[in-house]
């Protein structure tokens, strides 16, 4: 059997209207991840924080997505995908009105948390249903929305922020009664994840996911309708070859990711490893805590927040490029373009932070190192932007065999997670001891992620899901 056949659809907009209702989730990630960006020195001032709690408050919603990430891929298999949407909907908006109305550190924690967990659920199960309902000739496009909506959603996030502080006068400030400015940008979150949760709950379930399900019936008409396959001749090769694809005697466990020796698979490290190497460049600590740097370095709080807008709006345009190049040259060259970019750029940004000063107890960077940093920060994002952020997200979709694609995907989006979560938590320490240490190691992460792309990273462009090798 010939396996690009069983997969051949064509485009369509209501293809493409189902893969940007998916990615909502991807938005809500982002716009989740970016909020906290703006609250960081409003809340640190609120609950008298220290630097290492600062750090943990704006992290631990890391550790609930490592959670969520990984019982994504249990409830994707057991639940179905769109039904870890709708959870994930419901879970996102109770954490922005309990994150809105927390007058304790420990409630802002734990409200964090459950967003968190939402943030999970969605990382993990948006880029493993575009991957199902995807024709393999434009998979990798479709699967990029995610990361377009990911970079939406920190725009979005950074935008709201920017505007309610333009508006108080700081975010500490009361705006709109007497929640200040902080308070709202958590609850600007309540629309987005509603409206996810409502559009969520009426997307065609995934073929794969029906056919494992003996919901045959329905599979095929999805395989019609949405995958776009003309005729009932392909239609049976498609479902013939994603029964194939499954294995019937043996239980859909997370034991499956492990090979005879009891050992994960190396296919499932692979993805493991893809995860941590996106976050050891140290890309979310431009996102997190962007608005604290270059305040901290003498931009006012406007300025700063203008500068974090721009930051991530260069984001945005660098992951249209992504969506451009990712079927087109594949995905391994773009990932190891994107390190030599990153490797670079964070050199650069180590070298103008080694030579800051401290000015009546403000950071402070020399001519020309000032301009310099800026400018290489926007080089980074742009690296990551066009490679690592989209392209990772691309091959956690589609690199796995059918039978573990949910579960892998799950463990190796919470192990991205949980180093998101090490990054982010010891950003405000090292920052503290001297930034130059900090980029000093992103930059030597996106050198080493270079070698681990050149040596262990297989091409999947073109490849059918049903066609992914187990090891």
């Amino acid at each position: 059997m010939n396996s690009a056949v069983a997969h051949e659809g064509e485009f369509s907009f209501k293809l493409l209207l189902i893969a940007i209702t998916a990615t909502l989730g991807g938005f809500l990630f982002g716009f989740d991840s970016a909020i906290i960006n703006g609250t960081v020195t409003a809340v640190r001032g609120e609950f008298n924080l220290s630097a290492g709690m600062t750090g943990f408050t704006v992290s631990c919603a890391l550790l609930g997505a490592m959670i969520g990430a990984w019982l994504a891929g249990y409830c994707a298999t057991r639940f179905g995908r769109v039904n870890t949407m709708v959870i994930s909907s419901v879970l996102l908006t109770a954490s922005a009105v309990g994150s809105a109305f927390s007058y304790s550190v420990e409630a802002l924690i734990f409200w964090r948390f459950v967003g968190g967990i939402g943030v999970g659920f969605a990382s993990v199960i948006a880029p493993a249903y575009i991957a199902e309902i995807a024709p393999s000739s434009i998979r990798g496009r479709l699967a990029t929305t995610q990361q377009m909506s990911i970079v939406i959603g920190i725009f979005m996030a950074l935008l709201v922020g920017a505007l309610l502080v333009k508006l108080s006068g700081g975010a500490a400030q009361p705006i709109f009664g007497e929640l200040e400015a902080w308070r709202w940008m958590f609850l600007s979150e309540v629309i987005p994840s509603v409206l996810y949760g409502v559009l969520a709950s009426r997307l065609p379930e995934s073929p794969r996911y029906l056919i494992q399900n003996d919901r045959e019936t329905e599979a095929r008409e999805v395989l019609k309708n949405v995958v776009n396959i003309a005729n009932d001749s392909a239609v049976d090769n498609a479902v013939a070859q994603i029964k194939g694809s499954f294995s019937t005697t043996v239980k859909r466990s997370f034991a499956d990711l492990r090979s005879q020796k009891g050992f994960l698979l190396p296919i499932v490290w692979v993805g493991i490893l893809l995860s941590v190497f996106q976050q050891l460049v140290g890309i979310n600590v431009i996102f997190y805590f962007s608005t604290v740097l270059w305040n901290s370095v003498g931009f006012d709080e406007s300025d700063a927040f203008a500068i974090s807008v721009v930051t991530s709006f260069i984001n945005v345009a660098a992951t249209v490029v992504a969506i451009v190049l990712v079927d087109r040259i594949g995905r391994k060259p773009l990932l190891m373009m994107g390190s030599a970019i990153m490797c670079v750029s964070l050199a650069v940004m180590a070298l103008a932070f080694g030579s800051s000063d401290t000015v009546n107890g403000q950071l402070t960077l020399p001519e020309p190192w000032g301009p310099v940093a800026l400018v290489a920060a926007n080089l980074f994002v742009i690296g990551f932007g066009i490679s690592w952020g989209p392209v990772v997200w691309v091959l956690l979709g589609e690199m796995f065999p059918n039978r573990i694609r949910a579960l892998a995907l799950g463990l190796a989006a919470a192990a991205q997670w949980l180093a998101n979560f090490m990054i982010s938590t010891s950003f405000p320490v090292l920052a503290e001891a001297g930034l130059h240490i900090a980029y000093g190691f992103y930059a030597i992460s996106a050198g080493l992620s270079f070698l681990f792309v050149w040596k262990f990273v297989r091409e999947t462009k073109g490849v059918t899901l049903e066609d992914m090798p187990e090891h």
